[in-house]
């Protein structure tokens, strides 16, 4: 029978295994979970996104480098959108735009109808316009709502397709964590 030359011998060979095993599971360990229905992205740049808020106000999201921006795609007429809001006004007093800075981005609605609509819902909250939609075609939301969280360097890092419950412990854990210094 011949005998195979191992370098470090079993035991060795043993312990190299099981070191690289634990560093493993530790690596997997220390990956945080996902909050259900966030998903992550491949990093890649931002669209660009230069729209006014109902004040013509102009807002630039490359303004925004060097801190998380999570840009919130919805529309009045959208159910789950409706829903929605109240939880990301009230997630937006738990977390300092300091942190988070919060685009909201309206698709192709008249002044009027997202007016009304804000007033009544989340008058604390402010939005930009994409009367044209044309922003909105160049990010290619999935449906609405769809939120991209947007890393300190431009990219996209994460996605939330649907409506989510922002206000809630999971998220709140989760978006503090992300934008922590």
């Amino acid at each position: 029978m011949r005998r195979i030359a191992v370098p470090y011998g079993y035991a060795g060979l043993s312990i190299i295994v099981l070191g690289v095993l634990l560093l493993a599971g530790n690596l997997w360990a220390a990956t945080p979970a996902l909050p259900k229905g966030i998903v992550s992205l491949d990093g890649k740049p931002a669209p660009a996104l230069l729209l006014k808020d109902q004040d013509g106000k102009s807002y630039n999201l490359s303004r925004f480098k060097g801190q998380w921006v999570m840009v919130h795609f919805w529309a009045s007429w959208c159910g789950p959108c409706r829903r929605e809001m109240p939880a990301v006004a009230r997630m937006r007093k738990l977390i300092s735009p300091e942190r988070l800075a919060l685009l909201m981005v309206n698709t192709a609605e008249s002044d009027d109808t997202v007016f009304s609509f804000m007033s009544i819902v989340a008058p604390e909250l402010n939005t930009l316009m994409d009367n044209d939609g044309l922003v909105t075609e160049t990010w290619q939301p999935r449906g609405l709502p769809s939120s991209f969280l947007v890393g300190p360097r431009g990219r996209l890092r994460y996605l939330a397709l649907g409506g989510r419950a922002w206000d809630t412990p999971p998220y709140i854990a989760f978006l503090k964590r992300i934008s922590s210094p």
